[in-house]
């Protein structure tokens, strides 16, 4: 049987082995359960413990001897709902938190951080930074520099990317640096024109600036740069191409 879901409920590997013993075969002494899922009396007894808490496991007395019995299995759904409950209460907690963490980033006038991310779920996290970035601000764009090689990297390492950018309403202003590209919604397109394909793909969004392009050996590489300054900078220089393109 796969125990990986009673693990995503919030079990852990040897107290999904106790349950799921104590299901199959009934009421058992801690010793005959320890000796069933080959653990020692002592981790037995504080995993039927901890699933005690959890309301999965009860006991009673039976000729001076204690013995464990299984509780139903639709006791995981309500598991599950009070672990919902105490991760909708952290994020609750975390969201009030973010603006005494953000001061804490900010304090000195915040120098430039950079922050590097490799291969495909690294490129996700820059993009999932632009999202989380952008729906923070209340600037409603962002900019691009648009490569065709490294736009297929993007495509793989996010492919609902473009869907999520238009749910949250985030508009872009794209500048094509070779052929090819489409409108999406919520987006407008210009093109430089050149023959370049494997330029280095660029995005300026609301304070940061993300570089993402490949490695010697072809793999993907992207970069964050945070400050405000480089921000502006780079967004003066698109909006000056932009209109010239235009």
């Amino acid at each position: 049987m796969d125990i990986s879901i009673l693990q995503k409920i919030g079990l852990g590997q040897k107290e999904a082995t106790v349950y799921l013993k104590l299901l199959e075969c009934g009421p058992l002494s801690i010793r005959r359960l320890a000796e069933l899922s080959n653990l020692n009396r002592g981790t037995v007894y504080d995993l039927l413990k901890s699933l005690e808490e959890k309301e999965l496991v009860a006991y009673f007395h039976k000729d001076t001897k204690q013995k464990f019995t299984a509780e139903s299995p639709e006791r995981l759904i309500s598991v599950l709902n009070e672990r919902e409950k105490k991760l909708a209460d952290t994020k609750e907690k975390a969201q009030d938190l973010i603006p005494q963490l953000k001061s804490l980033q900010e304090k000195e006038g915040s120098l430039p951080t950079s922050k590097y991310y490799e291969g495909g779920k690294g490129i996700k996290v820059i993009l999932s930074d632009l999202l989380i970035t952008m729906t923070a601000s209340q600037e409603q764009e962002y900019y691009v520099y648009s490569a065709k090689e490294v736009s297929d990297d993007i495509k793989k390492a996010f492919p609902d990317f473009t869907k999520e950018r238009i749910k949250k309403k985030i508009k872009v202003k794209a500048i094509s640096l070779a052929k090819g590209g489409k409108m999406s919604g919520l987006d407008e397109r210009r093109w430089l024109g050149t023959d370049h394909e494997s330029a280095t793909f660029i995005i300026i969004y609301s304070g940061k600036c993300a570089f993402i392009s490949r490695d010697m050996t072809g793999n993907p590489v992207g970069v964050i740069i945070e400050n405000q300054m480089i921000y502006d900078t780079q967004r003066i220089i698109f909006l000056g191409l932009w209109e010239k393109l235009s």
